[in-house]
């Protein structure tokens, strides 16, 4: 099976308001090239995805979300709503960033209820799983990513599996300019697709789309994505400039 690309750029706290319709624009432009070829999707900080709609019009970019709540409303101060994202025009939400994680406490049960209530909402949730950089030198990685995978996954049906993408991200390669080596990378993933495979069959696991997270750049990415089981890259930094984001679009 051949999976379609997806190539995903989570902006984080980064961009106001004239800074992200002008990098969402830029992007537009830069990867209308590749459109055929590749998803390309752009996940603003919140407040912004409503501009960054607008901005991105009728061209071929998606939007994302970096975080939602499950419950589709109530006294959450301060959360967003699935219903509240597609409202504004956004189709996939980030579930589970190492961040979310780490500095906020989300447990891999939590993000699992935000990947199923993300699909009953009508969003593609994008999974984080990723390890640190003790649980990699204790040896853990394939133990801490696959029981990630188990709770984010734990409940959907076969076909929302199918729907869901997972992003594998080592802790230890966010924002540090550290990378897993394609090898290490596509090991990862490969465990990530057994999983799967045990959880929902192989028909579901191939169609199943996994990105590559952790200091993504040009130099970096046609080697990370040429591994068999690495069909995109959520970018970080690299995403906030138009042309080093078209840059591993184009890898």
């Amino acid at each position: 099976m051949t999976r379609r690309r997806i190539i995903a750029g989570n902006w984080k706290m980064f961009t106001d308001l004239e800074e992200a319709v002008a990098l969402a624009r830029g992007v537009a432009e830069a990867t209308a090239r590749f459109a055929t070829d590749v998803d390309v999707v752009v996940i603003p900080p919140s407040c912004l995805i409503a501009p960054v709609v607008s901005a991105l019009g009728e061209s071929h970019v998606g939007v994302g979300a970096q975080n939602m709540h499950p419950e589709p409303r109530g006294a959450y101060t301060g959360e967003l709503s699935g219903p509240m994202l597609t409202s504004v025009g956004c189709s996939y939400v980030v579930c589970g960033h190492s961040e979310r994680r780490h500095l906020f406490g989300e447990t891999s049960e939590f993000v699992g209820t935000k990947v199923a209530a993300a699909h009953r909402f009508g969003l593609t949730p994008i999974l984080c799983v990723g390890e640190t950089l003790e649980e990699r030198e204790a040896g853990e990685t394939e133990a801490i990513v696959g029981e990630q995978l188990r709770r984010g996954i734990d409940g959907l049906t076969k076909e929302e599996i199918a729907a869901t993408i997972i992003a594998y991200e080592p802790v230890w390669a966010i924002g540090t300019g550290r990378t897993a080596s394609a090898e290490q990378a596509q090991a990862v993933h490969a465990h990530l697709r057994a999983q799967l495979v045990k959880r929902a069959g192989a028909q579901v696991a191939e169609a199943v789309r996994i990105q590559y997270g952790g200091s993504v750049k040009p130099s970096n990415a046609g080697e990370l994505l040429s591994q068999p089981d690495i069909d995109g890259a959520l970018v970080g930094g690299a995403s906030l400039k138009a042309d080093s984001f078209a840059g591993i679009v184009g890898a």
